[in-house]
């Protein structure tokens, strides 16, 4: 039976040798085409897999002894190459990782890929990705015919239920809440689908309660993409500071704090930690809320005061006193729906998810039409881009429903067109937007939106910029940039001068401020007061003003004046005025007198 979506992991049973799993056929005809073999058998030999469409064993040697039949596969099978006593290839089935979140090594035998210069953009495509993997247990057989398994994951969760009862009616109140909304536990419930496989699956290794499974139904609704007013962020809200702690790289072209691998790794390591402080569950989703410094402190005033110090006793805030209670509405509706009026859709019991490596940068557009899923779907999986392009240097894999890694792998062996559009360009020295967009070949609006470049700022050197790929610029992005790309701005200004002023009686930076059109958080940063401080009469005082060429200060005359400046300048311009005035009349006189005289004279001749 070839791998669908009404069965996402069973492959039934099979003579050896008699038929292979689509997608492991795909894979042994790629590898073909890369090592040099001319037909299926000998690719299929080449990943340790029996020749196709044969019916009986080849009859054992002593150079190719007997193989027994290979157990059933499922499309979550890593393939390796085990030698055994002749060396011949075995098929064993195993799952990734436990401590890593690395892509799997390629197989051995695989001949090294040439230059990258000499490849064509079908080769490219072709070596574009590895070989999908399931991202838990690597080492781990599988077995998928486990009478015991249940296949609602909703029954293994109640299962590992061990966290201790709350009493406290806030309890109560948040089942009363979920109760009235079945509509929001139902979408809050069917986004967890992607991710509660996973999530279960890390706690059980650990042997943690399952109510930590549930955390992220309080922390984000499972959502994410959700971001705080704090700035916390993805499915398990990781503050950025948090997130640096556990190595959850925040950077221009990916956050993974949303990553739901990295994340769900470091919510787990800090719940443990949390644990190895406290020893109490309560105290430590205290901390994990709150933050273990608050939750010390609380602690240590209860003791001061001879008081208890478990959950229920410390003098916490809302949200915190809110926190745990909530989780244990939670784990309540989960254990008992129908007591509350409520069904939570079927879960099923088996990953959501393979791990495909990527080795190539692609644009995400690319990537989720290749997979034939929507952009959001892909993005859903693959929360962590900031950027419209993965880079594979930062981000070496990406995470596929079951059904659609298959159809990755055939199409993107099919694709004859570039998988990237984008490149990074680090900018050689402070210059403004459109000098960057004349450089790279883009429209000013286009670069300003795709790197988020607000208006009246210029791009500092060494700042990375997502730009269009040329023919100058088509290697894909190094490591370096992808793991330490940013983004430095600063404010275009005109040129500024330096004015040195004193201080009048009444003076004071925002005085200051409104006569010289500036910000006070500036006057006051120039002259090292408070903002709300008051210059002494005398006092020097630094404020720059824009300069126009030759440095001549603009806009001298739009100066704000104090009322007494104003009333100074009033009183000397009335007095000019005035002064004018007596001029004129003297002047007028003086010509009357002088017309006068002149008409006399005129009569006596």
């Amino acid at each position: 039976m070839n791998f669908t979506p009404e069965h996402p992991r069973h492959v039934p049973d099979a003579p050896a040798g008699q038929r292979l799993p689509r997608l492991a056929l795909l894979c042994a005809l790629t590898l073909g085409g890369l090592t040099g073999c001319g037909t299926l058998q000998q690719a299929s030999s080449r990943l340790g897999l029996e020749p196709f469409a044969q019916t009986t064993s080849p009859r054992p040697t002593d150079a190719q002894p007997a193989r027994p039949a290979t157990a059933p596969i499922s499309t979550a099978a890593l393939i390796e190459q085990q030698p055994t006593g002749a060396g011949q290839p075995v098929v064993r089935v195993t799952r990734p990782a436990l401590d890593t979140l690395d892509a799997a090594p390629v197989a051995q035998g695989v001949s090294p890929l040439p230059p990258l210069e000499l490849e064509t953009i079908e080769e490219q495509n072709r070596n574009a990705a590895g070989m999908p993997t399931d991202p838990l247990r690597p080492d781990t057989t599988l077995n998928l015919y486990d009478k015991n398994a249940t296949k609602d994951l909703w029954g293994r969760v109640r299962k590992g239920f061990a966290l201790p009862e709350l009493d406290s009616e806030l309890v109560a109140e948040h089942q009363r809440w979920y109760a009235a909304r079945p509509d929001y536990v139902q979408r809050m419930a069917e986004r967890a689908n992607r991710y509660l496989y996973h999530v279960v699956e890390e706690v059980e290794r650990r042997q943690l309660p399952s109510e930590l499974a549930l955390l992220p139904f309080i922390e984000s609704a499972f959502n994410p993409q959700a971001l705080s007013s704090a700035r916390a962020s993805g499915i398990w809200q990781f503050m950025p500071a948090t997130g640096k702690d556990y190595a959850l790289t925040q950077n221009l072209f990916r956050d993974d704090r949303r990553d739901v691998l990295a994340s769900t790794k470091a919510a787990l390591d800090h719940l443990q930690r949390l644990h190895r402080m406290f020893g109490d569950w309560h105290l430590v989703l205290a901390a994990y809320n709150w933050g273990e410094g608050n939750v010390q402190r609380a602690m240590a005033r209860n003791s001061k005061a001879g008081l208890p110090t478990d959950y229920l006793s410390l003098n916490m805030p809302a949200e915190t006193r809110h926190y745990v209670p909530k989780l244990h509405a939670v784990r309540n509706i989960v254990a008992r729906p129908d007591a509350f009026g409520l069904t939570l859709p079927t879960i099923e019991n088996h990953p959501y998810f393979v791990s495909m490596p990527l080795k190539r940068d692609m644009d995400l557009t690319v990537a989720a039409r290749l997979a034939e899923m929507s952009v959001a779907d892909f993005q859903a999986l693959n929360p962590s881009m900031n950027k419209p392009v993965i880079l594979a240097a930062g981000t070496p894999q990406i995470l596929l429903p079951y059904t659609n890694a298959e159809k990755f792998v055939q199409n993107l062996a099919r694709n004859k067109a570039a998988l990237a559009s984008w490149t990074a360009w680090v900018v050689p020295r402070t210059m403004r937007p459109n000098e960057a967009a004349r450089l790279t070949g883009m429209a000013e609006a286009s670069l300003r939106d795709v790197n988020k470049i607000p208006p009246k700022m210029l791009v500092k050197a060494g700042s990375t910029l997502l730009v269009p790929r040329s023919q100058h610029r088509s290697e894909d992005v190094s490591e370096h940039v992808a793991d330490n790309a940013m983004m430095a701005l600063a404010p275009d200004l005109p040129p500024m001068k330096r004015l040195a002023l004193k201080a009048g009686k009444r003076d004071t930076v925002a005085s200051i401020a409104r006569r010289y059109k500036v910000p006070v958080a500036q006057v006051a940063q120039w002259n090292k007061v408070s903002a709300s401080a008051r210059f002494t009469r005398g006092q020097s005082i630094v404020v720059f003003v824009p300069a126009g060429k030759g440095g001549k200060v603009l806009a001298k005359s739009d100066r704000i004046k104090s009322p007494k400046q104003a009333r100074q300048a009033k009183g000397k311009a009335e007095r000019k005025e005035a002064k004018a005035g007596a001029v004129r009349g003297k002047a007028s006189a003086a010509a009357t007198r002088s017309k006068g005289n002149t008409k006399v004279r005129v009569a006596a001749r």
